[in-house]
Formats: C-alpha cells, structure tokens, sequence
C-alpha cells in the first residue's frame, strides 16, 4: 500500500520546537524528491520545503527559511522537519507529499 504517515505535530509555544516524522511505505522512498507542504485555517496548501533523493539538495520557503530543517533517512523511509523558533503563523496542518500522493497530516500549533 503506498502512502505516507506524518506524526510529530502538537502545540507548543512561540519559539519553542518540534520535529515532524514523515514514514513512507509502498514504493522506493530513495528514489524520489519528497516535501513538505502546510495548510493553515482557511488558507490554501502552502509549500514549505523539498529535499532531494539522496538527500543533498534542499529547498525552502522564504518564510521558514533559517528556521526550518528537512532532512531524511532513506534507510528508513523516513522525511524530517525540525522546526525552530516557532511562530504563531506556523500554525497549520502540516503534509509530506510525493506528487499527488500526501499523508493525513499533522496538527502543529503554536500559542501562548
């Protein structure tokens, strides 16, 4: 079956941390460039971030950029995001995708 499973997401205060896991299964993890995209309440899908399929190539959105790290472990099926220096904006459901393929998401809120 081929899908992705994100996990990771929960609430956490501005400034604070947390690091999203995303586990694929049902095709070749190593072979594909994989990102993560966010949707927060009532907006669009936002992409946030891409690496490539060794993992040497990574690519940001201007909004995260300096706070957020993708990175992955193909031996493991496994897409990351540590996200630093948390904002109230990065509040957002938060996707890994491969094409037209994206998990259920996780939930990440950030509140005082």
């Amino acid at each position: 079956q081929v899908q992705l499973v994100e996990s990771g997401g929960g609430l956490v205060q501005p400034g604070g941390s947390l690091r999203l896991s995303c586990v694929a299964s049902g095709f070749i993890f190593s072979n594909y460039y994989i990102s993560w995209v966010r949707q927060a309440p009532g907006k669009g899908l936002e992409w946030v971030s891409r690496i490539s399929s060794d993992g040497t190539i990574t690519d940001y959105a201007d909004s995260v950029k300096g706070r957020f790290t993708i990175s992955r472990d193909n031996a493991k099926n496994t897409l990351y995001l540590q996200m630093n220096n948390l904002k109230s904006e990065d509040t957002a459901v938060y996707y890994c995708e491969k094409g037209s393929l994206r998990g259920q998401g996780t939930q990440v809120t950030v509140t005082s």
